[in-house]
């Protein structure tokens, strides 16, 4: 029942994989009691290889007669992982290496010299090298699994790759499914800078009317170019040679900064700061201090989750903390803008410029809806587009999701603008009553 238990909690950590692990690891596991431990996943074609090299094997139970055909790596679909669960659950088999579901990679009664059953055995000399080639494609993923009740300790170096149809040598180690994203990322890449040149030149041939927010925005369109372009380069390293020779390092600094600015630029925006008014109010300042540190946060969740891979025992609770920290974050941005709809509505009781406050008020409502679609779109849309497509297409929930943010940046930078009768124009008699009335009939905006 513990080995059920504990195999059955590869399911949902199975939905959880980022599809983006596909090159050469090496995994160190330690003491480790768990039933089933999760490596990388990759897509596979009908060219697929798994190449798989363990080290410095122990194992620290003590018994004399260990049946060590219940150690052992094999690969999993989650679809055919559903069914193991189900032929646990039956007694059908009682280790989910026996199922004929999974394709085996490699059993420890293999090893030679076979590992010392008194104890921590001979965990230098005791190690493995095996190749799998792929005949069925498929979403796989690299599973060891434990059924024994003791610890194993080893060093795991895996290579998963596809041979180029078109020249068998040659070795892809992205996923099936990601190829054609260093492609995306690049041709992104080159959108956005089409983008910040052409706010530049509108900042520079409209400059009575630039505020400082402007500038910040033309840092935000930047850095998420250059995030763009370190990401292209860290994946196309990794396609051709399974690292990504420091370009991970570049896209993790960039993505921290490009993550920061924007996150500060909707609540700087939804303040109205700089364009409406010159200072952030305490409320505001809080905001941003809850943010920005939330952001560090989510930032080196990030970087945990991609580093270590679902083989390490707390994988699953930095994926949980980067979730949770990302939703927090995500609703924290909406108080500025809710705030500031509500104190234009005061506004326009009282200060009798009903055509203006109208005018503002509509501005930040489709801002408000824009970001929340936003949100959504990226956070929940995309996330079932990864779950629903075809492992071959998962590069589809990708652009999916650059071209979302890519719309809220096109979008955000039209609305706010530099203008010069910004804010926000001159108004005649006829257009001021027709906005009292407008403001009087208006419902009472609601989140």
């Amino acid at each position: 029942m513990a080995i059920r238990h504990g195999i059955s909690f590869l399911f949902p950590l199975l939905l959880l994989l980022p599809f983006s692990l596909a090159e050469i690891r090496t995994m160190e596991v330690k003491s480790d009691a768990r039933s089933i431990i999760p490596f990388d996943e990759f897509g596979f074609t009908h060219t697929g290889v798994l190449e798989l090299n363990v080290s410095s094997i122990s194992l620290s139970d003590s018994s004399q007669d260990l049946d060590l055909s219940q150690l052992g790596f094999f690969l999993s679909t989650l679809d055919a992982w559903v069914h193991v669960l189900r032929q646990l659950q039956d007694l059908d088999i009682t280790c989910a290496l026996q199922s004929d579901l999974v394709k085996l990679v490699y059993t420890f009664d293999k090893l030679h010299p076979p590992a010392n059953p008194s104890g921590v055995a001979n965990a230098r000399s005791s190690s493995f090298s095996a190749t799998s080639k792929i005949s069925d494609p498929g979403q796989y993923t690299l599973v060891f699994a434990n059924c024994l009740s003791g610890k194993v300790s080893m060093s795991v170096n895996s290579a998963m790759y596809n041979l180029d149809p078109r020249s068998p040598d040659k070795r892809i180690y992205l996923s099936a499914g990601s190829a054609v994203l260093p492609f995306i990322y690049f041709v992104l890449f080159l959108v956005y800078v089409g983008l910040g040149a052409l706010w530049l030149a509108i900042l520079l041939r409209k400059r009575a009317a630039v505020y400082r927010i402007h500038y910040f925005m033309l840092a935000v369109v930047i850095l998420k170019a250059l995030n763009l372009l370190a990401e292209a380069e860290d994946k196309s390293y990794i396609e051709r040679t399974g690292t990504a020779h420091g370009w991970d390092v570049l896209f993790y600094i960039f993505s921290f900064l490009k993550g920061i600015s924007l996150f500060t630029l909707i609540v700087l925006i939804g303040t109205g700061w700089s364009f409406l008014k010159p200072y952030l109010q305490d409320r505001e300042k809080k905001v941003l201090m809850v943010v920005i540190p939330l952001q560090v946060v989510a930032n080196i969740a990030q970087v945990v989750i991609d580093e270590s891979g679902p083989f390490a025992s707390d994988w699953l609770t930095w994926k949980q903390v980067f979730l949770l920290v990302d939703v927090i974050c995500c609703c924290a941005v909406l108080f500025p803008i809710v705030w500031s709809i509500k104190n234009m509505r005061e506004a326009a009781r009282s200060d009798g410029k009903a055509a203006v406050n109208l005018i503002k008020l509509t501005l930040f409502r489709q801002y408000y809806v824009v970001v929340i679609c936003y949100i959504y779109f990226t956070r929940v849309v995309v996330y079932a587009l990864v779950t629903i497509t075809s492992y071959r297409y998962l590069w589809t929930s990708v652009m999916a999701g650059e071209f979302a943010t890519l719309a809220f940046y096109v979008f955000t930078g039209y609305k706010f603008r530099p203008e010069s009768h910004n804010p926000y124009f001159v108004v005649n008699d006829e257009e001021e009553e027709a906005a009292a009335e407008a403001l009087k009939l208006d419902e009472e905006f609601e989140l």
